[in-house]
């Protein structure tokens, strides 16, 4: 009984010295996490019963972002992606797979930024700024790389993607995912 009256105090000390900060970063990897899920599903499912749980998927990563919410996530959204352009025949509209991807990666890289902050930390603001800057940049660079590349392929929107090279894309994701993580177990 000690115990639980020992970490209840703790949660309660540690709620008490929280700062804005890793707040504010958390509700942000809610919000674009939240943005991806609804941008990837189809409406249909949106509208129906899925809500509420998209809604707590999204709160998974901002709540522990240090462990494998963050990739369960991505795995969830790239689900609904494919849900959405096969089980559901939605064209694959450029701008709608250009912030899918943005918003995975907003999650991902506030993911990593809130994993090293503390609950108490007071953090300088032009930290933030030049975390949210380089991603920014990363996101423009890679928008326009893709853009680029898929004119020159000559894919266009209107034509039909190739679905197993995206199912390939994702599984060789998750391999290197895997060899990663087996890695730094190794260490």
């Amino acid at each position: 009984m000690e115990s639980v009256i020992g970490r209840v105090r703790a949660v309660r000390t540690a709620a008490a010295r929280i700062s804005l900060t890793p707040v504010l970063v958390r509700v942000g990897i809610f919000l674009s996490t939240l943005v991806g899920l609804l941008l990837a599903y189809p409406a249909e499912v949106v509208v129906g019963r899925a809500l509420g749980p998209l809604v707590a998927v999204a709160v998974l990563p901002a709540v522990a972002p240090r462990r494998l919410w963050p990739t369960f996530v991505a795995l969830v959204t790239v689900g609904g992606w494919l849900l959405a352009t096969d089980g559901y025949n939605r064209p694959i509209a450029l701008w709608r797979l250009m912030a899918v991807a943005v918003a995975l990666y907003l999650t991902h890289t506030l993911c990593a930024l809130v994993a090293v902050l503390p609950y108490d930390a007071v953090v300088d603001p032009d930290v933030i700024v030049r975390w949210l800057t380089r991603a920014a940049g990363v996101l423009l660079a890679t928008s326009v790389l893709g853009v680029l590349l898929l004119e020159l392929a000559g894919v266009r929107a209107a034509e039909g993607g190739w679905q197993a090279v995206t199912v390939a894309g994702l599984l060789l994701a998750v391999g290197v995912t895997a060899l990663l993580a087996g890695l730094l177990r190794r260490r």
